[in-house]
């Protein structure tokens, strides 16, 4: 017990605690290949679900605007007829394409992926 009671007394003496020597001898050692560490993350997160949506084009309107709205209103945007639509994916532009009919539903046909720098501009 006094053995143990003058280690601790040394190891505060040179700033190190009995929690900083338990946390050194309790770190991880790395284990196998990067890779296959890096795959194996990748594929925890491919069945995670994104939200995926097609914007029109946007506007901007005053509240007063906006309460006066009624059915068979119009609402002018800020995109030109024919100008391909947007893909976000969680908020984020990914893509841009155009409006196809799919079984009896609409669907976007991808005509462009958008950059990272293009990304980091929208």
């Amino acid at each position: 017990m006094t053995d143990q009671m003058n280690n601790e007394q040394d190891m505060s003496a040179e700033g190190i605690t009995a929690g900083d020597t338990n946390a050194a001898q309790t770190k991880a050692k790395p284990t196998g290949n990067r890779r296959m560490s890096n795959d194996m993350s990748l594929d925890m997160i491919m069945d995670v679900n994104v939200n995926v949506a097609v914007e029109v084009g946007r506007t901007k309107m005053s509240i007063r605007d906006l309460r006066d709205l009624n059915q068979g209103a119009i609402i002018e945007l800020d995109r030109a007829a024919g100008t391909p639509l947007d893909v976000l994916v969680n908020g984020t532009l990914v893509a841009r394409g155009e409006i196809v009919v799919v079984k009896e539903k609409y669907g976007i046909m991808l005509t462009e992926v958008v950059g990272q720098d293009e990304r980091e501009r929208h």
